[in-house]
């Protein structure tokens, strides 16, 4: 009797969950100051949930190498990278371009049942011949990896040709 109780309240919850997704509570904020700011991509979150090119550049950032990923190449002129990059991006589940310039790219992925929002920057950095970039969850502490493979899944479809 009190496991089909505990399997129904846990049946309520995930309902309730699914439909708070639906709805849009677990979307959370924008973060502010996205972009460029001299040369600089904004920091890794300080949870374990974001990756960044340019965490090396945080000194002293508790997440500095846990946050740390390899940059995106960049081939042809940073317009043609990004174009490029916005195509395979475009081809991702959840993915809404929010922001494209000739030298930056701003997507947000959600996920399909809950709702959850990544924000995920790309920078074309010349001086560096690279992408440089960063993406980091809303809310929670954790993702499991998911912004690491998301990036890294980004890197075979950019190195395949599309």
């Amino acid at each position: 009797m009190l496991i089909a109780w505990m399997l129904g309240v846990a049946a309520v919850l995930a309902v309730a969950l699914v439909l708070a997704g639906q709805m849009g509570a677990l979307r959370g904020q924008p973060p502010a100051q996205l972009g460029v700011t001299d040369g600089r991509l904004k920091p890794p979150s300080i949870t374990p949930n974001s990756v960044s090119s340019q965490a090396v550049l945080h000194a002293g950032h508790r997440m500095q190498q846990a946050a740390m990923i390899a940059p995106l190449p960049l081939h042809g002129t940073p317009a043609e990278a990004i174009g490029r990059l916005r195509s395979v991006v475009q081809g991702l589940p959840g993915a809404t371009v929010v922001t494209q310039r000739d030298d930056y790219l701003y997507v947000q992925f959600s996920t399909r049942w809950l709702g959850f929002v990544d924000d995920a920057e790309f920078w074309a950095d010349p001086a560096a011949g690279v992408i440089q970039v960063r993406s980091a969850s809303r809310i929670g502490r954790k993702d499991f990896d998911v912004k690491r493979q998301r990036i890294e899944a980004i890197r075979a479809r950019l190195a395949s040709g599309g």
